[in-house]
């Protein structure tokens, strides 16, 4: 798939690949330490894509390669895939030493991110400084267009590649995540290139030429400027007229670290659709990034505010499970490595800062996030919330954007024990808080759309609303949240009239006392500069602690009522049965009702489920009334009402429905309520009664013996009984007694969206079916035991049995009419 520039026949090669049809995976490792220890970086350059394509699998997914996302510690080539692929094995060893050359590896456009390849195709750079510098533009023109890594990116995007192809695993094989190789590998590059103590460690081979290290091109006086925005001035920038890449001693330290999370944040986030690419670009945006720049970077120059609109973009994106939990993994670390950042760099001012008192690695930390990861993690999060299914595998989703939402748990810091709930959120978050405004108000409105079509008496649904709900209920959050609002909201004349020249200091012709206000009017800048580059110039923003959303929880808190309601019902149904059964259960003689359990709980403890679902959902209207500041009267009263109207019996009412030509619509209420079980449409069987399912508490082969039987009666003297139930005498009543059922015309609903009715005719018939219910077989044993205690033989109990059933029809038949007017 991907190769070098230039093929060159290699025996090295050719011998490789047949080993590796013929030698065992643990040989075949050992012949290639040897290999790269001794063969020169030439010989090495040929085999190299082949041996990455053979370890991570073809990115088209036809090779599987080594499996890493199926192999777990317990096989026994785990160890050895882990010892040859650790970042200090031999593998990284070989990167090292190409990467020590001027080596390059193309890989196709083709299999760039969505948004990347669609700037490619339309002639604009890429907003990512990775892409830069590395497009080859062949004879024939861009429909062959490759892109040209170097080894160390050239790994990195095979490895990152690996989780999002499309593979074909042999059957049996299903990839957990937590304990499988590649998800351990993740974990260990991050932890060996983004060290949270100490720096990197350096590459054992001496790189003297630069230019092939330094991936991105950077400024030596402002560093990692416009990444992760979609700046105007680079937009505009044809990918003819790349920038050339400048060596900067200073990024040489961090340049692998950059690069391994370009490549990490671009191959597992950076897609998204059509309209939320196209939102993306903005004339408004673009000149308030403008401005804001231009206020708090005055020694960047920068070009006029302009708009690039890209049309031509579309990406299927659908994220596994897997895929999710690795991202999580990346955010979890991320705030890990940005929170060891050393407390007096934290605290001095990114104006203030050099490169003589700040090394490269401390400065990276101070924006790993915010530059790097927001943007594209929104649009990630914003997407799997809109588009995974309404089961409990969305918690992956969820907990993952818990944890970016949460950055003070990972701090390293050993605070006083004390329950999780009572935790205040630090002051010095707020920043983070409304720099990161949608991840919180956005993406709460939509996990609230989701929450009332979802099923709450599912345990596991529950727990989802209960986590969402303990996490905002924290002490102090809310209010930086509402605070990051008010900012938001700020009305933008007065920004004008605050700001009519930019930032000047006191020898520009500004004032001392006028640097509070200067921060008041940064701060807002950067909340609305969040908004916009996320949702674009024309977003319609919800305020979370407005009216319409308070209404919606208000709505969320009825459901959850409902929910508790339904989960108890159940519960207390489930108690009664379960002290109801007994051996005679087994014949027909307790209820036969199968809807004993709710839909999605577990069998083996659907019990302890319903106790769950309850402890969940009791302590998320705790913490949603701690949020929203609910009064807990109106909340009580609400619970009741919905309670006393569950006791008047609606829930055996039809659910909510719109009449129309047609019949019955269901409403989205009307969703709600089956979902959650509160209300069902009653069905009933309509066809042929002998033809109907086999009941548990029948047999089986005499229902099909007594079928055949009676069918054979009933073609041979079919009209002999037509005719005597047509008599209007009295044997005619007493033939229909026997051989109709007491309605003779019975009405029923075509289906439960139907007006119409149907009135069906039964036709005379003899039915023996109920002969093989477990109930009557039971009870003519019981009868013929008695019998036989009486001395009486079997055909005497018989010649009872049926004078008795005969004296029953005749009294029935007598006085029908009387017990028909009573």
């Amino acid at each position: 798939m991907a190769a070098p520039t230039l093929q060159q026949p290699s025996f090295l090669l050719a011998n490789l690949k047949a080993d590796s049809t013929t030698k065992p995976l643990l040989q075949r490792c050992q012949d290639l330490v040897k290999i790269i220890e001794e063969y020169p970086a030439k010989e090495l350059h040929l085999i190299f894509p082949w041996l990455v394509e053979s370890v991570f699998g073809s990115l088209d997914g036809v090779i599987a390669g080594w499996n890493l996302r199926f192999l777990h510690s317990r096989s026994n080539e785990y160890n050895i895939v882990m010892d040859f692929l650790n970042p200090s094995g031999p593998m990284m060893k070989l990167v090292y030493k190409l990467q020590a050359e001027e080596y390059k590896y193309e890989i196709p456009v083709n299999y760039l991110p969505g948004p990347v390849k669609a700037c490619i195709q339309e002639g604009v750079l890429p907003d990512c400084p990775l892409f830069h510098n590395k497009l080859q533009f062949p004879l024939s023109g861009l429909l062959t267009l490759n892109i040209a890594f170097n080894p160390f990116e050239f790994f990195m995007f095979n490895f990152a590649y690996c989780l999002i192809t499309p593979k074909n695993y042999p059957p049996g094989q299903h990839g957990s995540s937590t304990d499988s190789a590649y998800f351990v590998l993740v974990d260990t590059y991050l932890k060996y290139f983004l060290p949270t103590e100490g720096s990197v460690p350096p590459s054992p081979f001496s790189d003297s030429r630069g230019s092939v290290s330094a991936p991105s091109p950077r400024s030596s006086s402002v560093s990692f400027a416009g990444y992760g925005v979609h700046s105007p001035s680079l937009l505009k920038h044809h990918i003819f007229h790349q920038p050339s890449v400048n060596a900067d001693p200073a990024a040489q330290e961090i340049w692998r670290s950059e690069t391994l999370l370009q490549m990490f944040v671009e191959i597992w986030l950076h897609h998204y659709s059509l309209e939320m690419y196209q939102k993306l670009q903005s004339p408004q945006l673009a000149l308030l990034q403008y401005r804001l720049s231009m206020s708090s970077m005055p020694c960047q120059p920068h070009a006029p505010p302009g708009s690039g609109t890209l049309h031509t973009y579309q990406e299927p994106f659908s994220p596994t499970e897997e895929h999710v939990l690795v991202v999580r993994l990346l955010v979890k670390h991320l705030h890990a490595f940005s929170n060891s950042l050393k407390p007096e760099q934290l605290s001095s001012s990114p104006s203030a800062h050099s490169h003589t008192h700040t090394s490269p690695l401390e400065e990276f930390k101070r924006v790993v996030v915010q530059r790097f990861v927001q943007q594209k993690l929104y649009l990630f999060l914003q997407h799997c919330f809109g588009h995974w299914p309404l089961d409990a595998s969305f918690r992956a989703v969820l907990e993952t954007w818990l944890s970016y939402i949460q950055p003070w748990r990972y701090t390293g810091e050993k605070t006083n024990p004390q329950p999780e709930q009572n935790r205040t959120v630090p002051e010095k978050w707020e920043s983070f808080v409304h720099e990161n405004l949608l991840m919180y108000t956005k993406l709460f409105q939509v996990f609230l759309n989701r929450a009332v079509r979802t099923d709450l008496v599912n345990a596991k649904n529950a727990l989802m609303v209960f986590r969402v709900a303990k996490v905002f209920a924290q002490p102090n959050l809310a209010e930086m949240v509402q605070k990051g609002e008010q900012l938001f909201l700020e009305p933008e004349h007065v920004l004008h009239h605050r700001q009519p020249r930019g930032y000047l200091t006191p020898g520009q012709g500004g004032s001392y006392l006028s640097s509070r206000q200067r921060v008041v009017t940064d701060t807002v800048f950067k909340v609305k500069s969040h908004v916009y580059a996320l949702e674009g110039q024309d977003c319609q923003y919800k305020q979370m602690f407005g009216t319409e959303l308070r209404g919606a929880v208000m709505k969320l808190i009825q459901i959850i009522a409902q929910a508790r309601q339904t989960a108890k019902r159940i519960s207390d149904h489930s108690s009664e049965v379960a002290a109801n059964q007994s051996f005679l259960s087994w014949f027909g003689l307790s209820s036969s009702d199968l809807n004993t359990t709710f839909p999605g709980a577990e069998p083996e403890e659907s019990g302890e489920c319903l106790k769950k679902t309850h402890e969940f959902l009791d302590r998320a209207l705790e913490n949603l009334c701690q949020i929203f500041k609910l009064n807990q009267g109106q909340l009580t009263q609400l619970i009741s009402n919905l309670g006393s109207s569950e006791d008047d019996g609606n829930n055996k009412q039809l659910p909510d429905c719109i009449q129309s030509e047609n019949g019955l619509i269901l409403t989205d209420l009307g969703r709600m309520q089956i979902i959650n079980g509160l209300r069902r449409f009653d069905i009933h069987y309509q066809g042929d009664p002998e033809l109907q399912p086999i009941r548990s508490y029948e047999s089986a082969l005499l229902v099909r013996l007594f079928y055949r039987i009676s069918a054979l009666i009933n073609d041979r003297f079919g009209g002999h009984m037509n005719a005597l139930c047509s008599r209007p005498d009295f044997l005619g009543r007493l033939g229909r007694h026997y051989l109709t059922n007491p309605d003779c015309t019975t009405k029923l609903w075509q289906s439960p969206t139907s007006r119409q009715m149907l009135e069906r005719s039964r036709r005379p018939r003899l039915s023996l079916r109920p002969l093989a219910s477990y109930r009557t077989i039971l009870l003519l044993l019981l009868f013929y035991m008695f019998g036989a205690l009486l001395s009486l033989g079997p055909i005497s109990s018989t010649v009872l049995l049926l004078v008795g059933g005969f004296l029953y029809g005749l009294l029935m038949t007598l006085f029908a009419d009387k017990l028909k007017t009573h």
